[in-house]
């Protein structure tokens, strides 16, 4: 039976025995807990993030360029939130952390649907991820739908064309599931608006609500490394990834590159 607005309580709406009955740790170790709720704690703003991006594409894609500030603002204040909660987890020690591992199995981040479905609605995308999720699963097909689907650079591209800026053809209608390669004549027609932000004021101020984004990342990423390497050193991770080595070459990834490279000539 559906609570009423009357019956309603605070427990009830927001499905707390369900959420708070969630957390199972393995071991009977203290530290295991707070390794779950970190992660746990991690997808639920990845959630967040997706809806958002979802919207922020819609909008972008119909040349909604000034309310599509909040969503994207949101997205990057959450970016900020889960780089903090790094410094959570870094309360744990190696000996901590080691003490209850082995529980984690195959299990690791690199298999989080929710953080790939993030990127590739950015724009970062690489099939290969897919493999790593199962066929049958929920996250199977909200992956593959944003791998084939234009990303938010994509769309943002979209609208400068839109705009009458003259763009490569290989940039407007492309294979959107393959990897993005960064384009002289995007970041012409980028390096444009800036010039002339006055003129371009809501296409300029889009690109610096995605470098937000961008920036919000790579801080993310590099917080990681650090967290990784001061409980786990140099080890491989868990399920076979490289840990550290691997976290480090994903800091320069960028969701906008043309965004970046255009800083050098204006």
């Amino acid at each position: 039976m559906t609570d009423t607005p009357a019956s309603m309580t605070y427990g009830g709406y927001l499905a707390l025995d369900q959420l708070l009955s969630a957390q199972h740790p393995i071991s009977d170790l203290h530290d295991e807990m707070l390794f779950v709720i970190i992660h746990q704690a991690k997808e639920l703003w990845l959630k967040q993030i997706i809806h958002e991006l979802i919207l922020s594409r819609e909008l972008i894609r119909g040349d909604q360029l000034v309310q599509v500030h909040k969503s994207l603002s949101r997205v990057s204040r959450i970016q900020a939130v889960m780089t903090l909660s790094w410094d959570v987890l870094a309360t744990m020690t190696p000996a901590d952390y080691s003490s209850f591992r082995d529980v984690l199995g195959a299990s690791s981040g690199f298999q989080s649907a929710q953080f790939r479905q993030m990127e590739y609605l950015l724009g970062i995308k690489d099939g290969t991820h897919l493999r790593h999720q199962e066929e049958g699963s929920a996250q199977y097909p909200a992956l593959g739908a944003a791998l084939r689907q234009p990303s938010l650079w994509d769309e943002a591209n979209r609208a400068l064309a839109r705009a009458g800026f003259k763009l490569p053809a290989e940039a407007m209608e492309r294979d959107w599931t393959e990897t993005y390669r960064p384009s002289e004549g995007v970041e012409d027609a980028w390096a444009e608006v800036y010039r002339d932000t006055a003129h371009w004021w809501p296409l300029y101020q889009l690109a610096e609500k995605l470098v937000d984004i961008d920036d919000s990342l790579a801080t993310w990423r590099h917080k990681h490394v650090l967290t990784v390497e001061r409980i786990i050193g140099l080890k491989r991770g868990t399920g076979g990834t490289a840990g550290v080595v691997y976290l480090q070459s994903t800091v320069g990834k960028r969701a906008f590159p043309e965004l970046w490279s255009l800083r050098t000539r204006i």
